[in-house]
């Protein structure tokens, strides 16, 4: 096939000669893929996912930054194509692109900065024990189509339509393997806690997803304690690192137990706002712990310089203990994680509808 210029952003359909090995080859060459082979996006396979979807194939779910590229149904399904997904993976790919818009999200910010943050997004409720979604071991990495397709999606989505490009717009120093794709469900029946959605203001029968502008899970290995404070301890002291961004400016982050580790916690008589105020309150950065250099700039640029008495001269991480969200995922073995966030910013949660739910005229 000989070389042809990329088609603009705008052109939805493009006629081409030659097999699905050389059109992979082009999507390569037009940077439309995510460095790995892709399904090739025909009319066909993108009208079976548009199927998929809650709203008419031209319908516009917003425009994304930077590129404020139009975000159509029928554009989120030929990159959800590409990724692999199924046409049941369409509501959740709708209702996470409607969360980010939020103004609280900060989505120019997550697409731009020097930061290594990625789209996190964790899927809850029914749906998610519908779709097959991983929450169990391994639930963070590959080997489940649901869980890594979604996720592929959206990097997909937040690339040729947002037109977030690597070293252009997307100025991450180094990236992170998360953005790839970052997506899994919470463990609820492994969990000694109500589900997360339900301190987001969704009932227990809703399906929502939650995503975050985050790095990539930090593991937090406590295989010794078998107190619930000891493991707590564990944890805090993980979280409390001078170099994160959320020392800068607090924004909200989580906190993913193992369900072993969440059982002992629990056993031991914490509730998920206990452990939110223990965490809080263990997992903070002395200034003593801080170069003068790195304090000046600190205190600045997160605007709290003056509140370093208050605090006793121990940041916190978070800015309140209702911050730091606490669930539950993944299998046996005591490891949990900590997953901070870009910070610059906060995670929004869009409730998913359900085909049953929308009306067609």
């Amino acid at each position: 096939m000989k070389s042809i210029a990329a088609p603009p952003p705008e052109q939805l359909e493009i006629e081409l000669e030659g097999d699905e090995e050389e059109t992979q080859e082009l999507l390569h060459t037009w940077g439309f893929t995510d460095g790995l082979p892709v399904v090739i996006p025909t009319r066909e396979r993108v009208d079976r996912l548009c199927a998929g979807a809650q709203h008419y194939p031209m319908e516009s779910l917003g425009n994304l930054a930077p590129r404020e590229g139009t975000a159509t149904v029928q554009k989120v399904a030929i990159n959800a194509v590409m990724a692999g997904c199924l046409p049941e993976h369409m509501p959740v790919l709708e209702a996470a692109i409607g969360a980010i818009q939020k103004p609280d999200f900060n989505l120019i910010g997550m697409q731009t900065t020097t930061h290594p943050c990625a789209l996190l997004c964790i899927v809850q409720g029914p749906l998610a024990h519908e779709l097959g979604m991983n929450a169990g071991p391994g639930c963070m990495g590959p080997g489940n189509r649901a869980n890594a397709s979604i996720g592929r999606a959206l990097r997909l989505v937040l690339q040729n339509i947002g037109g977030a490009i690597a070293g252009e717009t997307d100025n991450a120093t180094q990236g992170s393997p998360a953005k790839s794709g970052f997506c899994f469900a919470e463990n609820e029946s492994a969990s000694p806690w109500p589900p997360l959605r339900m301190t987001l203001g969704f009932s227990r029968e809703e399906s929502c997803v939650t995503v975050a502008a985050a790095e990539g899970p930090h593991n937090v290995n406590d295989h010794g304690s078998t107190e619930g404070e000891s493991i707590l301890n564990s944890i805090a002291e993980t979280m409390a690192t001078v170099g994160s961004n959320n020392l800068y400016s607090g924004g909200d982050h989580f906190i993913v137990f193992g369900p072993e580790h969440a059982a002992a916690v629990a056993k031991a008589g914490f509730s998920r706002e206990a452990v939110q105020a223990f965490l809080f309150e263990k997992a903070r950065v002395s200034i003593d712990r801080i170069s003068s250099e790195k304090l000046e700039e600190l205190t600045s640029w997160g605007g709290y310089a003056d509140q370093l008495d208050g605090w006793n001269g121990r940041i916190p991480l978070a800015r309140e203990a209702g911050l730091l969200r606490v669930l539950v995922a993944g299998g046996a073995g005591k490891h949990s994680c900590w997953i901070p966030t870009f910070a610059v910013g906060y995670a929004q949660s869009e409730r998913i509808e359900t085909q049953a739910e929308i009306c067609r005229i």
